[in-house]
């Protein structure tokens, strides 16, 4: 008579962590190859979200940081050239300036003027008021443009898939196992820099970061009835991890700017600074010897 033996696991932890999640996982997939559910507005909220109208809020992020009063005018500028900008590109992400500019009017801290593709139209406008094509009363002449005193340039340092988290439950667990294994860490890293616009001072910089965890099982052969959701879902995670980094970095920005303080240059900015060379022109440089 053979005898019948049981073999356990010793699932604590994080091993009973990706247990749990794996199996809602394998749920989800067995249910998305029967049933198809329609939209819900509102549903893939991500850390920046709702709407910005003037210096209101609504259905705003209530860890985004918010000032009393805004500081001055601001327009974004997001650099198309640097390395990023294509990789973004590649993942079928968008621009980042959209939300960061919602980020930006919701907290309150900036009023934020146009200075990117809108600007064609709003001189359009302007050419046809000149043409004379235009009502009159449309009131659209010259000295009502606001200036941008500050400029802010968003730049991704890092952004990317850093570990797999279950990586020693596959052989031991299957088909679940297989999903905690395919478990992997996003992460990311931003920096924001603000710039005067009339002196071309940096006024500030700050640097901001963000993680989260994201199943990998479109890519690990379960893509029976939902492969092309497979490549969508593969970069929602990372565009909003993306996000929330900025996030971080503005609200980092914005507390260093309620204790600013501006930096001072003896003799005034610009005019050779205290570091001065030999046979230069400088105060600085005239007293070297």
């Amino acid at each position: 008579m053979r005898t019948m033996t049981t073999k356990t696991w010793d699932l604590t932890g994080a091993g009973a962590a990706a247990l749990r999640i794996a199996a809602v996982a394998a749920a989800a997939m067995a249910m998305a190859g029967c049933v198809a559910t329609a939209p819900k507005m509102g549903e893939a909220k991500g850390t920046v979200t709702g709407a910005a109208g003037g210096a209101s809020a609504e259905g705003q992020n209530t860890q985004l940081a918010r000032c009393d009063a805004p500081l001055g005018t601001l327009a974004l500028v997001e650099d198309q050239a640097a390395p990023w900008w294509a990789e973004l590109r590649q993942r079928n992400l968008g621009s980042t300036i959209p939300v960061l500019r919602l980020m930006v009017q919701q907290s309150n801290c900036f009023v934020v003027v146009e200075r990117g593709r809108a600007m064609q139209n709003m001189m359009r406008e302007r050419e046809l008021m000149q043409s004379g094509e235009m009502r009159g009363g449309s009131n659209f002449g010259k000295g009502q443009m606001a200036a941008a005193d500050y400029t802010l340039s968003p730049e991704i340092q890092f952004s990317g898939r850093t570990g797999n988290i279950g990586a020693g439950l596959g052989g031991r667990l299957g088909l679940i196992g297989a999903l905690a294994g395919s478990m992997s860490t996003n992460e990311a890293s931003t920096t924001l820099l603000l710039i005067d616009n009339r002196s071309g001072v940096q006024i500030s910089a700050a640097e901001g970061s963000a993680k989260n965890f994201d199943f990998g099982f479109f890519g690990a052969g379960f893509t029976s009835g939902l492969g092309v959701g497979g490549g969508g879902y593969a970069n929602t995670p990372q565009g909003k991890v993306i996000v929330t980094a900025f996030a971080d970095s503005y609200n980092q920005m914005v507390q260093a700017l309620r204790n600013y303080k501006a930096q001072e240059v003896k003799g005034g900015l610009g005019t050779g600074g205290r570091l001065g060379v030999q046979g230069g022109s400088t105060p600085a440089s005239k007293k070297t010897k």
